[in-house]
């Protein structure tokens, strides 16, 4: 009952719902019921779970629902059809409260190292599929929820259930490969008879690695978790009830009816309606924002069901998106075709409208009212003229509103007014005379947001092709979903001939008049978009009238390309390696492809990560307050807002530094804090100390800074040259005379290009937790860090302190890939003087937002060359200049340059060379290290002026490449360096042979001549990389301790970031020693254990740990060595147990440096002596794609790869990281491009903006192949190190994007050169076509009325 005052208006103080008191939350996990008394609705579910139930399988990825690591299963009555459904979701979105009378199943509950795997845990454990593991557990119940709902699922749906989840390390293949077997018939082991539980054997492990030789037991959907008994029967037995739950700052409601959602919308007409909060969940968790009263409409039967009608379908405002699509395909399959043109429209945007886990929860209704200008949904909507009803609680009848230009008035904004509320939509079944579709194109296929999108519907005077209706709608033209008003006008009355595409292109640019600073960016792309998909549309719609006889005139077979899609499934690819030598003892697995060690924990959750150690008792945490100018002083500080906040302890800045505010990580031009000057947006200013992580962030946002602005603000490399900011000094090589020799050459030619940076996007973000000890000063630091003593060393020296009274543990970080070697101290050092303050633990993890505004990524570079060759393709003079950008501190930029200009040959013995490299210091994030250190920016450039050589003498870059690579013996580097043996040429030539390159070349260039709209390319790239440190950090230790029962305890130098390292080191142990490696621990990687350690990186970790451990095994194995000869047949625990009471020690040190590294640089000369490599790790790849010229979109249909790892120590690892760094490095070569505003601001934060490569960019066969018969005399078992080598070969990919992309220009008229810069984005292969809808788009960087408009965005 509701009580109208004297006004007439609601009297709120009067309703049940201001009465009721905050309810109880009862729900489920894994079986067990939990009630919680004092629920806060802005607790999300993952919070709950890791923090209250200590479930920490889930991981906290990104808190936007973005990469999947937080999956979970939950499972409900649905009243409705009464029955139990299963579905995963975001456990970092879905609020605590919203699980009220659900069942909620973890990893940690399907499976279990101590009891039993699951067999999806099992199957990924055994295919390699995890490398780090932070995100495996989301993995793992994203295909659990698949199975719950299909036991035996196709190819398309577990692609499908994946489309949600993101992975850093794996390369996504071995994934798809284990979980590809449950789409087969379930009849057991493929193995058969010859199944290791038949036969009691370990897998055939030499044997190449494929579904077809591994061993995994038979999944058996019956004994699945069932869903709990007593939740079941009050579910059955009981109606939803109305729910209240009230936090800290907000209410939550549920009503069941929908008088009383009325009801409630009348008293709080701000309030949100949230059906699955992944819109507001995003607002909350990485803006800040907070919403006091939210509503949820899930139990309102009127909202959550459909109706059909003989004219159209209702659909209920709260149905859910996976909802909506089951019943779009029931219905599809008994009605006419031509009926449900817009559901078939529908379900193709919903196929890549996010992932799984949003799809379930997220409601159309949702979709609509938020109104975003890039809906993927609201402009089908609009062309199907939908029609939505609204209720108010004032008015007697609803109101209905049609869908059109006026529904969205302006940015976010519907036409709904005050109080109302959207029961449902309605959509008109087609008829036989009109047609529809819709289209999208992101910087990703999957999972995410539009560049552009449109829907088309057009409808025919019956049996013509003249025009009696046309509408549009599209999203990612305007700060709307919008309609070109003025083309749906021209198009009345006209046929559909090809001359309407040339009109229509002019009208369209005058209905959507975008200039060059429009939010968003990229103008010119989103014109060609908005044309090239009408121009698809008319195909479409053309064909159409063919078939159906209306039209005589055939569509070119060539044209008919534009109507094709992608093929969309992987297939299985090819490993295989060289087997160990048949005399090598059974336990002796150094070169067999053993399981990562912590492989099976990793799918079960139980791997711990720094952030899933339990809570101190009086723990406190930490949350930043950084600077929003990129270039400015600090004036003032105010944080009396902040220090009323709820939880607030303290702030820390640069006064509370005991020590040096100071960090060294080569130079010393790093600080803790800023002082009184920022110099880039995410400047460490300060840090609030709170009791809890939310009051932490609630109170950082009240903390108000006062800055003086200081020009200039300088954002690219391009401004760094404009204003002489420079570091010094540059570095330079030089070999012969290359301006004498360019005097003999046959031709010359110049060119420049550009690269982006990269996200590291570990998944895991830089976290920390620090316990002060209660004597000496003493500090014990948990870290994600790959340089534990570095960190030691730098917070010692803030804390005024002894090294020896800080400690540093590591047991394993969530991926790293060099941004944890030196950026971790962003984290852990104001971590540490915080504790020190405060005298309590202190814990922080950096949100994906901040990790991405504060830590900085891959140095981006430019670069301009001047190449000298002959009319054969012999390149003998070369003169580059390079340009990265360092960011606002030196940190690694010197030596990444370093890298650079070493790594500038490639594979290529070029006589005569200059080039010579200069850092430039620039207002934003520090550039650092990242895989491959410099050496595929400056292998890029290589690439391409390698490849304009080709197109300027009209051969192909093979041949270029080939005639001017190493020879196997007698080479040397341009630094001088040899390079005997080496093998680029071995792998080339195998690469070619494997691929079958010549023939599938053929079958490209036969492809590209009957299409016009879809091209094919294929390329062929090597890599030599140089694996090796300066001397002093050539080296590493070891400690072996064995105890009497036979067990061994392992520790080393390195840390285990998902490369594999630990397992590595466990089998050379295991060699050593000659023991089983089940006896050989490895607990963590600590500063008390092995001293002045050095940082993991630079794909050396295997060989100087490896060297360590083995001279300490060895240590052990020597003193045994007389017992073993005394007792030949002693079991080793029994050897052990004698060796003690024989008093010999069980304990030793182990040292290896590498020998013979020393080099020196005369940058005056451009000359090094010496060894400034310990050997070349070498490579090839082969890749394929096809390229959808009119959208830039394309897909990579094969990838083959050779490798030289030496002799491997460990195939299956090995494997993993070629494949993991090539996908990574697909990201950098095609997708990944880290976009900054003029001021300074990081544009691209999180995974919504920045897109890494998903599931569905996996090369679709993936190959993958170790050469054969290589030795390596310079690494421990004549290993290779691999971590970063395989990096490069991605580069193929868009080389042969740059293939395809030159026949569809050929096809235009346009021969010869053309530039292609990295990343090649959808945007960039769309707009180098040079068609026509390219031709005629304006450029409006050259129109003079734009020229003083400031771009949305640059690239630094």
């Amino acid at each position: 009952m509701v009580i109208l005052n004297c006004h007439g208006e609601v009297d709120s103080d009067k309703t049940q719902w201001t009465k009721k008191s905050t309810d109880v939350l009862e729900f489920y996990v894994n079986g067990e019921k939990v009630v919680e008394y004092h629920a806060d609705p802005e607790t999300t579910l993952l919070t709950y779970l890791r923090r209250e139930l200590r479930l920490t399988g889930s991981k906290l990825g990104c808190g936007e629902g973005g990469c999947g690591a937080c999956t979970v299963m939950i499972s409900k009555w649905d009243h409705i059809n009464s029955k139990i459904i299963h579905y995963s979701a975001n456990a970092c979105l879905a609020p605590v409260v919203s699980v009220h009378g659900c069942a909620v199943t973890t990893v940690e509950g399907i499976g279990s190292t101590k009891t039993k795997l699951h067999a999806v845990q099992e199957r990924l454990s055994k295919f390699h599929g995890s490398q780090c593991g932070f995100c495996t557990p989301g993995i793992v119940m994203s295909m659990y929820a698949l199975l719950r709902n299909k036991s035996v699922p196709r190819a398309e749906d577990i692609e499908g259930c994946l489309q949600g989840n993101l992975c850093r390390c794996t390369g996504y293949r071995p994934i798809l490969s284990a979980f590809s077997t449950f789409s087969e018939s379930g009849s057991g082991c493929p193995m058969g008879a010859n199944c290791c539980k038949q036969n009691g054997v370990i897998n055939a492990v030499d044997d190449p690695h494929s579904a077809l030789n591994v061993c995994f037991g038979k999944y058996d959907p019956s004994q699945e978790i069932i869903f709990p008994p007593q939740l079941m029967i009050k579910s059955r037995s009981e109606q939803h009830q109305t729910l209240k739950f009230v936090g800290e700052r907000v209410t939550w409601f549920r009503p069941t009816s929908l008088d009383q959602l009325i009801e409630l919308k009348s008293i709080y007409p701000e309030a949100q309606l949230v059906n699955g909060n992944t819109e507001i969940g995003v607002e909350c968790n990485v803006k800040g924002r907070m919403f006091p009263v939210i509503i949820s409409p899930t139990c309102l039967k009127e909202l959550v069901t459909t109706s059909n009608t003989d004219e159209g379908l209702i659909i209920g405002s709260a149905c859910t998106l996976t909802s909506i699509k089951e019943q779009f395909q029931d219905i599809i399959q008994t009605t006419e075709t031509f009926r449900t043109q817009w559901m078939r429209a529908f379900l193709d945007m919903l196929h890549w409208f996010a992932g799984d886990q949003i799809r379930n929860v997220a409601a159309i209704g949702g979709n609509i009212m938020t109104a975003s200008p890039i809906s993927d949904l609201n402009p089908i909507l609009m062309a199907n003229e939908s029609i939505a009803t609204f209720r108010l609680h004032s008015r007697a009848k609803d109101r209905q509103v049609l869908m059109d230009q006026s529904f969205f008035p302006k940015y976010r904004t519907t036409c709904a007014e005050k109080g109302e509320v959207l029961i449902s939509v309605y959509l008109p079944f087609n008829t036989k005379d009109e047609y529809m579709k819709a289209y999208k194109q992101s910087k990703r296929r999957e999972d995410d947001i539009a560049i552009v999108n449109a829907a088309m519907r057009v409808v025919f005077h019956p049996g013509t092709c003249k025009v009696l209706k046309f509408v549009a709608a599209f999203g990612g033209m305007a700060a709307t979903s919008v309609m070109p008003e003025k083309t749906i006008q021209n198009m009345i009355g006209r046929e559909w001939t090809e001359d309407l595409v040339q009109n229509y292109m002019q009208w369209i640019r005058e209905d959507f008049p975008l200039s060059l600073d429009a939010p968003g960016g990229m103008v010119e792309y989103r014109e060609a978009l908005a044309a090239s998909f009408f121009f698809k549309f008319y195909l479409y719609v053309k064909n159409c009238l063919i078939e159906k006889g209306i039209i005589k005139e055939n569509i070119k077979p060539e044209e008919m390309s534009a109507l094709d899609d992608f093929s969309q499934h992987y297939e299985f690819g090819t490993q295989t390696w060289q087997g160990t030598h048949s005399n090598q003892a059974l336990e002796d697995l150094v070169g067999r492809p053993v399981k990562h060690v912590s492989g099976e924990k990793h799918t079960t959750g139980e791997a711990v990560y720094i952030d899933d150690m339990p809570v101190y008792k009086d723990e406190l945490y930490l949350c930043f307050v950084t600077s929003t100018r990129a270039h400015a002083y600090v004036r003032n500080v105010d944080i009396s807002k902040a220090m009323t906040s709820p939880g607030f302890v303290t702030y820390v800045n640069h006064r509370d530094v005991p020590g040096s505010n100071n960090v060294r990580v080569i130079d010393d031009d790093d600080r803790v804090f800023a002082v009184d000057k920022v110099t880039c947006v995410g400047h460490t200013i300060g840090a609030i100390i709170a009791d809890t992580q939310a009051h932490a962030q609630r109170a950082a946002q009240l903390v108000r800074i006062e800055y003086e602005d200081i020009l200039p603000i300088i954002v690219t490399i391009e401004d760094a040259i404009k204003q002489k900011s420079f570091l010094d000094p540059s570095k330079q090589i030089i070999r012969g005379d290359p301006d004498k020799a360019m005097e003999e050459c046959d031709h010359v030619i110049e060119g420049d290009v550009r690269t982006a940076g990269q996200e590291h996007f570990y998944m895991e973000t830089q976290v920390c937790l620090a316990v002060p000890k209660l004597e000496d000063d003493e500090m014990e630091i948990y870290s994600s860090s790959q340089d534990p003593t570095t960190l030691q060393s730098q917070v010692a020296r803030n804390l005024g302190v002894q090294r020896n009274k800080v400690v540093i543990r590591m047991k394993r970080m969530g991926g790293g890939f060099g941004g944890k070697e030196s950026r971790f101290w962003l984290v852990s050092n104001p971590v540490a003087i915080a504790a020190h303050k405060c005298r309590r633990p202190v814990r922080c993890m950096l949100s994906r937002k901040d990790d991405m505004i504060m830590t900085g990524g891959r140095h981006p570079f430019y670069a301009k060359y001047k190449v000298g060759f002959m009319n054969d393709g012999k390149v003998k003079a070369l003169k580059a200049e390079l340009y990265s950008n360092a960011g606002h501190t030196i940190d690694y930029s010197m030596a990444v340059l370093s890298k650079s200009t070493i790594h500038f040959d490639n594979c290529y013995s070029i006589p005569n060379i200059h080039v010579r490299g200069t850092a430039c210091r620039t207002n934003i994030a520090s550039s650092t290290a990242f895989r491959g250190f410099g050496g595929p920016q400056s292998m890029f450039i290589t690439e391409s002026w390698i490849t304009k050589v080709a197109e300027h003498l009209g051969v192909m870059p093979e041949k270029i490449r080939e005639m001017n690579m190493y020879k196997e013996m007698g080479e040397f580097t341009h630094y001088g360096q040899s390079l005997d043996p080496c093998t680029a040429r071995r792998c080339w030539d195998d690469c070619i042979e494997k691929s079958n390159f010549h023939k599938r070349k053929e079958a490209v260039d036969l492809y590209n001549t009957k299409n016009r709209w879809k091209k094919r390319g294929i390329s062929c790239v090597p890599t030599k990389f140089a694996v090796g440190f300066p001397e002093f950090r050539c080296q590493a230790g070891a400690l072996v301790n064995i105890y009497t029962d036979g067990s061994v305890s392992l520790t080393h130098g390195g840390t285990e970031m998902g490369q594999g390292l630990h397992t590595k080191m466990i089998q050379i142990a295991g060699r050593c020693l000659e023991i089983p490696v089940d006896l050989i621990h490895i607990s963590e990687t600590s500063t008390n254990t092995v001293p002045n350690t050095i940082a993991t990186v630079a794909s050396i970790s295997s060989d100087i740990n490896g060297g360590a451990v083995k001279a300490a095994c060895d240590k052990i194995s020597e003193r045994l060595a007389p017992l073993r000869k005394e007792y030949p047949t002693l079991e080793w625990k029994d050897l052990v147990v004698k060796a003690f009471m024989n008093r010999i020690s069980l304990s030793a040190t182990g040292y290896y440096k590498v020998p013979n590294m020393n080099s020196k640089w005369d940058l005056a000369k451009g000359k090094i002596e010496g060894r400034i490599a310990n050997y070349y790790t070498y490579g090839a790849a082969v890749s394929e794609v096809e390229v959808d010229c009119l959208t830039g979109d394309h897909v990579v249909l094969q990838t083959d790869i050779v490798m030289d790892v030496g002799r491997s120590l460990n195939p299956a690892i090995d494997i993993g990281q070629i494949e993991g760094g090539f996908v990574q490095g697909y990201g950098m070569f095609t997708m990944e491009e880290p976009l900054h505003a003029p001021s300074g601001h990081l544009l691209t934060v999180g995974p919504g903006a920045y897109k890494i490569p998903g599931f569905g960019d996996c090369p679709r066969q993936f190959n993958v192949h170790l050469l054969r018969n290589s030795e390596n005399d310079k690494a421990i078992y004549s290993s290779k190190g691999i971590g970063e080598p395989p990096f490069f070969l991605s580069a193929s990919v868009l080389y042969a994007i740059k293939s395809a992309v030159g026949s569809a220009r050929n096809d235009s008229g346009i021969f010869g050169p053309f530039r292609m810069d990295a990343p090649a984005t959808a945007e960039r292969i769309r707009m180098a076509c040079g068609d026509n809808f390219i031709k005629q788009h304006k450029h409006h960087a050259d129109e003079k009325e734009e020229r003083n408009l400031t771009p949305w965005s640059v690239t630094a």
